[in-house]
């Protein structure tokens, strides 16, 4: 008995630590932007709230990452060795359990702050189904980015209502996951070609790239505009986006779309965070 409770703390970090590896690959391209535009836009009314808004945003990607990993077990074994279900960490049955018992338990969380909150884990959880389980992940690509951008879209919405007050201060941004979401894909073609997987780069190789570049310069020059930036941050947030968007068109080895794809997320990052710009400098009083 005494040897079990001296065993407990190594457990529960060896099961803490396998909840952050189904959620580490996201960590950089949705809780860390999702955070940062909650706190630019909401805006973060006591900074007390960011660490819930991190936790709630952490644990909704949790629920779609266990979600989307037990379906094809098989592609993280080719690509993705380290994540928990190629690692052995946790067996295919014990994840399914754990995948539907993440429903209840996000709506749990989402219940101590507010009914809207409520409703964005709904549509989080429901268009997880539709990603997954419907199998719109393996559909056409346009279907699924407009899932992925729904998706998003209720992550936004959550992390905003937990933050602060505003739930309508996010309509201009969203559609950025609808038409650049494909950056993501190109270095797991292996993996996605392996299970059925149409993504854009799969389907039309030849286009996927110089279309990313033109979604990223569009953005860049629509929110530039938007959000008042001055001519020299939007000059660099610009440039920003064409050494991104080029980088993807000019080199295209697996190695070389995952750094691409870290720039990208860098891109990303400011772009969520150009409503504080607006609202800190841009529109602030001059004397």
């Amino acid at each position: 008995m005494l040897q079990t409770l001296l065993q407990l703390p190594s457990h529960v970090l060896y099961h803490l630590w396998t909840l952050f590896l189904f959620t580490k690959s996201d960590i950089k391209t949705t809780v860390i932007p999702i955070t940062l535009l909650a706190v630019a836009s909401a805006p973060l009314e006591n900074i007390v709230h960011l660490p819930h808004v991190v936790f709630w945003v952490w644990f909704h990607v949790l629920q779609f990452d266990v979600s989307n990993q037990t379906l094809n077990p098989a592609e993280d074994e080719h690509n993705k060795r380290d994540r928990p279900l190629p690692a052995g960490r946790i067996s295919w049955k014990h994840a399914k359990v754990l995948r539907w018992a993440l429903v209840p338990l996000c709506w749990a969380l989402s219940a101590c702050y507010s009914a809207e909150t409520v409703q964005a884990s709904v549509a989080l959880c429901i268009l997880t189904y539709v990603y997954d389980e419907m199998g719109a992940a393996a559909g056409h690509w346009l279907g699924r980015n407009v899932v992925n951008a729904f998706g998003f879209m209720s992550f936004e919405v959550g992390a905003c209502l937990i933050a602060g007050s505003n739930r309508h201060a996010l309509d201009n941004i969203s559609g950025i996951f609808a038409t650049t979401i494909q950056a993501q894909d190109f270095k797991d073609t292996e993996g996605d070609r392996l299970v059925g997987r149409q993504t854009l780069p799969i389907i039309a190789p030849a286009t996927a790239r110089p279309t990313l570049l033109l979604a990223l310069a569009a953005w860049s020059v629509g929110l530039s505009a938007l959000w008042g930036l001055s001519t020299a941050v939007s000059l660099a947030f610009n440039v920003l986006a064409f050494a991104v968007g080029g980088r993807f068109v000019a080199f295209h080895s697996m190695k070389a779309d995952q750094h691409s794809f870290y720039l990208y997320n860098v891109w990303l990052s400011v772009a969520h965070v150009l409503p504080a710009y607006f609202r800190f400098v841009a529109s602030a009083p001059t004397f």
